[in-house]
């Protein structure tokens, strides 16, 4: 992995925005990290937790001294951390958590990832919008259609008792984890025919469509 020895030491820094993710990460680092609001102009190292239209500008602000965490974006010289994990605005257990590195990051930004438990990696430039694409897929997308199998059953007054379909969810991710494809499960994978139009009649329109269609990838 390249780690750049330029750069200053990172043994402390300041984190530039109060998302979800800068506030994780600084509750996490402790004194390590000062955690200010996109505005601040700090002198040392900076870590940039600011959205992808921010970046570029920000960077300018700190040529040499900033690392940003967008996951989709490459700026030429601006290294970046993405951690591959869905943040809420506190401190988690990111033991194994995948961290993609692009460009010379400090060896101290890396060292303070890896307190976290992070498992930093490189990701040549060329191939971070498919990563991201792929985060989306398997984060933002995989969240949605659980949400939106939620909402058709609460509109039938089905309410789940417990904790819902989150132990589907979860048994699924821990099978596929295992197993790979073999762990998935379900009338598409059977090749059971009736099964899957007599499910696919229940769904509304819209809902039909992505059943079949990601039922047939």
């Amino acid at each position: 992995m390249r780690y750049s020895r330029d750069m200053e030491p990172w043994t402390s820094f300041s984190i530039l925005g109060r998302g979800r993710a800068g506030r994780a990460l600084a509750e996490a680092w402790g004194g390590r990290a000062t955690l200010l609001p996109g505005t601040a102009r700090p002198g040392g190292p900076v870590l940039l937790a600011v959205p992808d239209g921010a970046v570029e500008g920000l960077a300018r602000l700190f040529p040499g001294r900033c690392v940003h965490l967008s996951g989709s974006l490459h700026l030429e010289g601006v290294p970046s951390a993405h951690p591959l994990t869905s943040f809420d605005g506190a401190a988690g257990d990111w033991r194994g958590t995948p961290l993609a590195l692009t460009g010379a990051v400090p060896a101290g930004l890396v060292a303070a990832f890896r307190d976290l438990g992070f498992a930093p990696f490189d990701l040549p430039a060329a191939v971070k919008p498919l990563y991201h694409a792929c985060a989306v897929l398997a984060s933002g997308h995989a969240a949605t259609l659980w949400l939106g199998a939620r909402e058709l059953l609460a509109r039938q007054g089905v309410a789940l008792p417990g904790r819902g379909l989150a132990p589907l969810a979860e048994a699924t991710l821990r099978n596929v984890e295992k197993h790979g494809a073999a762990g998935r499960t379900g009338p598409f994978v059977r090749g059971d025919a009736a099964t899957v139009a007599r499910d696919a009649a229940a769904l509304p329109g819209d809902w039909r469509d992505v059943f079949l269609e990601l039922g047939d990838l």
